[in-house]
């Protein structure tokens, strides 16, 4: 698969405030290890293999464990994540697909189970831009490097 075109060269000043908005995220209130399952998690959501792979290499060179890094897609049915990183997938799952899950009820309860209100609007805006990095990724067609 081809890329279709070059973004960072096509629209320099939309990729600045990307690149502005992602930098903001990595200030936030959600700490560094689960804002790397996050991107990840909503990478494959989305099968955006660039950021997937992208996400998961960095994880691992931060020292998550391949173990973890295995079972981010199976989340559920693994017993590698903590009550907090949970909810955090589940709210990253119901926001990503947000025209299939309209982000039920239950699954906000158990994200302002685990985080403030403050962290849940930064947990959002976390997921909001890995969804954004996903499109253009996804559309124009970047893939993963050797």
């Amino acid at each position: 698969m081809s890329p279709r075109l070059d973004y960072y060269s096509a629209s320099p000043g939309a990729m600045r405030a990307m690149i502005g908005l992602e930098a903001l995220t990595s200030r936030l209130s959600i700490e560094p290890a689960l804002l790397r399952l996050i991107r990840i998690r909503a990478s494959q959501l989305n099968g955006c293999a660039f950021c997937t792979d992208m996400h998961s290499v960095d994880a691992r060179r931060q020292g998550e464990t391949e173990r973890r890094l295995y079972a981010v897609a199976v989340w559920r049915d693994s017993g590698f994540f903590s009550d907090r990183e949970r909810a955090a997938l589940a709210w990253t799952e119901a926001v990503t697909l947000l025209a299939e899950s309209r982000v039920p009820d239950d699954v906000y309860a158990l994200a302002r189970g685990s985080f403030s209100e403050e962290e849940l609007v930064d947990l959002t805006m976390v997921i909001s831009t890995i969804n954004s990095w996903n499109r253009l990724a996804v559309s124009f067609r970047q893939s993963p490097g050797g």
